[in-house]
């Protein structure tokens, strides 16, 4: 059977997105180092609109849409799929979720060690331990996906959960690590939101424009109470049901629909206002700063070293076979350390647009595209090409994906 990948549509296919996020990031940098680098400035960051509510005037501007209401709508959509992964994907056994899990720990607090070990006793740099800890889906699998059918179906599944799982992961440090000054009455009313959803979910509202409606009110509440606004998206999610009584499924349909605004809209808009660096003054100084190097380290040694070593001991004890060998298990991981979106994310929340925001930048740039090369190459030496029985298998796994979780609505059965 010869691959489907030939006939889907370009915007479809699982690299497109990296190199709509690299060429959103390279428009960055020339805008950031060209003529119009003082009007970008004042485009994203002048205020036009003051909100008084909390009784402390906050200025909105466009870089605060971006990455408070934006990322929201993006953390909807990574929320959604976390719901699917557990409710009816390979998370829902916790033994087959057992290997990337562990591995997803272990690549976080392999970089945030390291960070921490080069940032020193500054408090103000060791705000920064949490931005080698995510993994960027979108370019990881993209990544991977130049190998094409030479990537073992296992391997592949075993980066996706790892990646959702760390995307998890990034999703708690953020409410936990990163929120400011809470204002309680508007926490109140995020919670009453988040126990309407769940009502909503609970008598059998399977219509999905009720639960758009009070997720925007929850992300409202969410924005004024000191927690991070893009908290909203992922609650939303956990209320959007999976299955209605015919068997479709609300949750997938919402997620099938998101997918291309959050990678080719949401994501490159993020890191055209985000990723890009002024070079302008720029020394080695920046470069070799303990924030560039300890966030590009932990992304480059920290993600594949954690990731090994707890994946493997999890499976000697667990008594489980890893997903491939030592070599390409040590590829992928290092895939992993692309950070990219994430990185900047948690990066923007711990520094903001100060002084650390360059360095930080660098990092994240740095160890994500060394982390990509050194990891692609490595897959690309150790991976045999597939005989043309794995090419047939892998065309069928293929096409099971892609029409599996749009099955048939009237014929399925409900959950």
């Amino acid at each position: 059977m010869a691959s489907t990948s030939a006939n889907i549509s370009w915007w479809a296919r699982d690299t497109t997105p990296g190199f709509v996020l690299l060429a959103a990031t390279a428009l960055s940098f020339l805008i950031l180092n060209g003529p119009l680098a003082g009007g970008f400035h004042h485009l994203l960051e002048d205020s036009f609109a003051q909100v008084a509510l909390t009784g402390a005037p906050r200025g909105l501007n466009l870089h605060l849409v971006i990455n408070d209401g934006l990322m929201a709508i993006f953390f909807l959509f990574v929320g959604l799929e976390l719901k699917r992964e557990t409710v009816e994907g390979p998370f829902k056994n916790p033994r087959d979720a057992a290997l990337p899990l562990f591995g997803a720990v272990g690549g976080m607090i392999g970089p945030a060690l390291i960070y921490l070990l080069i940032a020193g006793s500054n408090a103000e740099y060791q705000r920064g331990w949490a931005i080698p800890a995510a993994t960027d889906i979108a370019f990881a699998i993209g990544v991977l996906s130049l190998l094409g059918k030479r990537v073992p179906a296992g391997l592949r599944l075993f980066l996706l959960a790892l990646a959702i799982i760390d995307d998890l992961g990034a999703i708690l440090v953020i409410a936990l690590f990163y929120t400011t000054q809470i204002v309680g009455w508007a926490l109140g009313g995020a919670i009453l939101a988040f126990l309407a959803l769940l009502a909503l979910n609970r008598a059998g509202v399977r219509t999905l424009w009720p639960y758009w409606v009070i997720g925007a009110v929850l992300w409202s509440f969410m924005l004024l109470s000191g927690v991070h606004a893009t908290i909203a998206g992922v609650l939303t999610a956990m209320a959007v049901p999976m299955r209605a009584k015919n068997g479709g499924s609300p949750l997938i349909t919402a997620e099938h629909a998101l997918k291309p605004w959050v990678a080719l809209a949401i994501m490159p808009i993020f890191a055209l206002a985000n990723a890009g660096v002024s070079l302008v003054g720029v020394d080695a100084t920046l470069l070799l700063h303990p924030v560039a190097v300890g966030v590009g380290l932990g992304l480059l040694l920290g993600k594949p070293v954690g990731i090994m070593l707890f994946t493997f001991a999890a499976a000697a004890l667990l008594k489980r076979a890893p997903p491939a060998g030592l070599a390409p298990m040590a590829g992928v991981a290092t895939i992993a350390g692309i950070g990219f979106t994430m990185s900047l994310f948690i990066g923007t929340l711990a520094f903001g647009a100060g002084d650390l925001a360059t360095p930080l930048r660098f990092g994240v740039l740095g160890g994500s595209l060394l982390s990509a090369l050194i990891g692609f190459t490595l897959l690309h030496l150790v991976l045999r090409k597939p005989e043309q029985g794995d090419q047939a298998l892998a065309a069928d796994e293929e096409m099971a994906e892609r029409s599996g979780v749009l099955q048939d609505m009237d014929t399925a059965d409900p959950r």
